[in-house]
């Protein structure tokens, strides 16, 4: 009985995640707010019954206690977040938030499929995350000053990452954290306020060496600390940042020819570059060495094909780091390629969002922190996704939100909750604008009244 309610709930998943998706972009066309309200209000009970899908099936195949219990501090969780966010932020975006849920929800799926105390773990960290993320939006809308904070910014993310090439201790062939945290992730923040206040101004070439040379020094330190992932999303915020500041294509070129470049010259220099670029080309010659994460990673996807085995039902926990790098190979195991297709689609909707949000802000330092965020969330999506399939070489990130993480959840939460503050910044920028149209109008039907009354 167990087992046809296991095959029964994977199309039940897979069918709520299907819908899920569709509202993500069906929204985007709709204009009558009550349309709006109706399908996020959808969206919530979607998680809530995939989530309750999901963490039965677990618990009827495991018979462990604990599951149930992370269930329910789970779903209060987001019990609290959503009201949370309508009692304190009433022009925040919903769709961005039922977003994050989304694909917490999926994260602590796989998680607590392959070890609760793991789940249990991020949940604290999520939850000690959104607390620190709620008092972000009031910030953002309050605090002028920031963007003349520019050489601060510059200041700490080279000094962590300096500190961590200096005091770390190897991990997984790369120096990443300091006492169990790891600050590229926190810098990913501080370097995008940095891009964006130097290049909010008048840009000038003298701007334009200042702001190559700092990020420069945060890549470089990444390149020697074989953070090789971090060190690219780094690399390519910049490229973005830079280009959309000076609409030149000149200079996108001369960055895209300077990174690939730079990447030869890695190549040959590093030996860390050289095996991970061994077992992307073939890593069945590798396979016993540095190929065996990439060939248990694409057996667990072709296992699942589109469908997948059901929770529970796969053998994920053989793919090295699981939890962390390779948690997309584990979900299109057990869920299927329509369900990671689908999960793909929610984060370009994230993606897309934010994007939106960038180009309707007015004032440029706002606009470049959206973007610069923004970019780096879709790239690091798109590396662990690519990594994960054989697409490109692995990296070494994790999937925002879903992979086991503190720094990177932590970070990631924080970077939703500015651009929640810049969402309402736009909004307010929408109602001054009314404001100030209303009184134009005003003045002008006030003008034609005493006209008429001069004239008679």
């Amino acid at each position: 009985m167990i087992n046809v309610i296991v095959e029964l709930s994977k199309y039940v998943i897979l069918t709520l995640m299907i819908v899920y998706t569709f509202h993500c972009f069906y929204m985007v066309h709709r204009q009558d707010e009550d349309e709006k309200n109706e399908s996020l209000r959808r969206q919530i009970m979607l998680i809530f019954f995939m989530d309750f899908t999901a963490f039965l099936v677990i618990y009827l195949k495991t018979d462990d206690f604990k599951v149930i219990t992370f269930y329910l501090e789970m779903m209060a969780y987001f019990a609290a977040i959503q009201i949370l966010y309508r009692i304190f932020y009433k022009k925040a975006s919903l769709l961005l938030l039922n977003n994050m849920c989304m694909l917490l929800s999926v994260g602590f799926i796989m998680l607590c499929r392959l070890d609760v105390q793991t789940a249990v773990k991020q949940l604290v960290i999520v939850a000690g995350a959104s607390v620190v993320a709620l008092v972000i939006p009031v910030m953002i809308r309050k605090m002028k000053f920031l963007k003349n904070l520019t050489w601060l910014y510059a200041g700490i993310g080279i000094v962590l990452l300096g500190a961590v090439f200096v005091l770390a201790q190897t991990s997984y062939g790369a120096k990443l954290s300091l006492m169990g945290f790891q600050p590229s992730e926190a810098i990913k923040i501080t370097f995008v306020f940095f891009m964006a206040a130097l290049l909010s101004g008048d840009m000038s070439l003298k701007k334009l060496i200042q702001g190559t040379v700092v990020a420069g020094l945060h890549v470089g330190i990444l390149v020697l600390s074989r953070d090789l992932g971090s060190a690219v999303i780094f690399f390519v915020a910049y490229l973005v940042m830079i280009y959309v500041s000076t609409k030149k294509v000149i200079y996108l070129g001369i960055g895209v020819g300077g990174g690939c470049a730079a990447s030869v010259i890695a190549y040959y220099l590093f030996g860390h570059v050289r095996q991970r670029v061994s077992a992307w080309k073939n890593p069945m010659a590798v396979y016993q060495n540095e190929g065996y994460q990439i060939v248990q990673s694409l057996f667990a996807i072709g296992t699942g094909s589109w469908f997948g085995m059901g929770l529970c039902q796969g053998s994920p926990e053989k793919i090295p780091i699981v939890k962390n790098d390779f948690i997309f190979s584990a979900i299109c195991e057990e869920m299927g390629g329509i369900f990671a297709i689908c999960l793909i689609l929610v984060c370009m909707s994230f993606f897309l969002m934010i994007v939106n949000i960038s180009l309707q802000i007015k004032k440029p330092f706002y606009k470049l922190i959206a973007l610069g965020l923004g970019t780096e969330y879709a790239f690091q999506v798109f590396l662990t996704i690519g990594g994960a399939a054989k697409f490109i070489p692995l990296t070494g990130v994790t999937l925002p939100l879903v992979s086991y993480g503190g720094s990177s959840v932590l970070s990631t939460i924080l970077m939703i909750a500015i651009i929640q503050g810049l969402y309402i910044l736009r909004e307010d920028e929408d109602e001054e604008i009314e404001r100030l149209r209303r009184e134009a109008v005003q003045r002008a039907r006030e003008r034609a009244k005493i006209q008429r009354r001069e004239k008679y």
